[in-house]
């Protein structure tokens, strides 16, 4: 019990380091919205302006821009026809249906997501119901909502853009930590001879397939912030290389999970497993484990690239002794998923095959070293 409640303080610290970021953010967001509202334009309780700041930022990561913006829009459309209907129609029940009724279809004729629509309908509400301080004037909240909105997209592209490298080394991080984990099982289910803990390292490959989607959106927040936060356009370079590396990744995952099936067919059919061969699959679990880290410290993948080398150096040993069909199927996978992660270490095609080349010819014995 007190290692699960370790492993799950340890998860949720992991979480609140990485949203450090993004409180830090808001804060300043809000700050600065109030200040804006209340102090410059002398409105007496703008809290539309800070609740529009935030909102703007608390948006998933995947085209965070055009939803931040969606949301800005949402406040002030619903805003300013809860303020205009209270003119006219005044306060009640059947005036909060209409302005929901309207702010959502004024969303839809706008061309909005969903998120556009419910932020429109709820500010609308808000407005409808929440009676002003004497002293504000009319559409102030809806001035408040333009400029916390404002002031949320400034302090996202300009004055605390979050580190792109580092929004989608949270996303690659899980994806590769469960790749890694799911092919070491796979090593030592080869090992042990144990069927049911290869099935437990495909199911781990499987998972991991889930977050390529995260992955995916966190590398076009990321390209978002790199292209319009000035203070971030130096990491366009290194951000390339997780832009590259996701395409040869989704291969390599269906490439591991071919693997793990072949290894757990190995077992139940009782082939022989020489020790190369679970040493293939080890460094490829290592080259996987290695990935993540090397991309989150902006290091050149050295450490990656040597790893799946010495899995196709082992998995080409292992064919030299001799394997059945299933173990000749995993050292073909062996080579392909070497090929996908030299890629993805910002190999170049024609390179990783060279690589791939060499190290089988040099697992390949000398002509004058075959016996009488």
């Amino acid at each position: 019990m007190n290692q699960i409640v370790r492993t799950e303080l340890t998860a949720r610290s992991r979480r609140v380091r990485a949203s450090l970021a993004l409180a830090a953010q808001a804060a300043l967001a809000a700050g600065l919205a109030w200040f804006i509202a209340f102090n410059l334009l002398g409105h007496h309780q703008p809290y539309f302006a800070p609740i529009s700041a935030v909102s703007v930022l608390a948006v998933s990561v995947g085209q965070r821009l055009r939803r931040a913006v969606e949301i800005v829009a949402g406040n002030a459309v619903g805003i300013a026809l809860g303020e205009a209907f209270i003119v006219v129609v005044g306060r009640g029940s059947w005036q909060v249906s209409l302005v929901v009724f309207i702010a959502i279809l004024v969303a839809v004729f706008a061309g909005g997501s969903p998120a556009l629509l419910m932020q429109s309908a709820s500010a609308g509400i808000l407005v409808a119901t929440i009676i002003p301080s004497s002293g504000d004037y009319l559409f102030s909240r809806f001035v408040d909502a333009v400029v916390g909105g404002s002031v949320g997209l400034g302090v996202m592209a300009l004055l605390l853009p979050l580190n792109p490298l580092t929004v989608v080394s949270n996303a690659a991080g899980p994806l590769l930590a469960e790749m890694s984990t799911g092919l070491s099982k796979v090593a030592e289910a080869l090992d042990l001879r144990d069927a049911d803990l290869a099935q437990a390292g495909l199911d781990d490959l499987k998972d991991a397939e889930q977050h390529l989607t995260a992955m995916k959106d966190a590398i076009v927040a990321a390209r978002e912030i790199s292209t319009l936060a000035p203070l971030r356009w130096g990491k366009r370079g290194p951000l390339a290389a997780y832009v590259d590396g996701y395409d040869h990744l989704v291969p390599s995952i269906r490439n591991a999970r071919v693997l793990a099936r072949r290894t757990k067919s190995m077992i139940l059919d009782e082939e022989d497993a020489p020790e190369s061969l679970i040493a293939a699959v080890r460094s490829l679990a290592d080259a996987t484990g290695w990935l993540p880290r090397e991309y989150a410290d902006e290091q050149d993948p050295e450490a990656t690239r040597a790893a799946a080398v010495r899995a196709v150096s082992s998995a080409s040993e292992a064919y030299r002794t001799g394997l059945g069909f299933s173990g000749s199927v995993v050292v073909a996978q062996v080579r392909s998923m070497a090929t996908d992660l030299l890629r993805a270490a910002g190999v170049d095609q024609r390179d990783a095959e060279r690589l791939v080349r060499r190290a089988v010819a040099k697992a390949e014995p000398a002509p004058n070293a075959q016996g009488p």
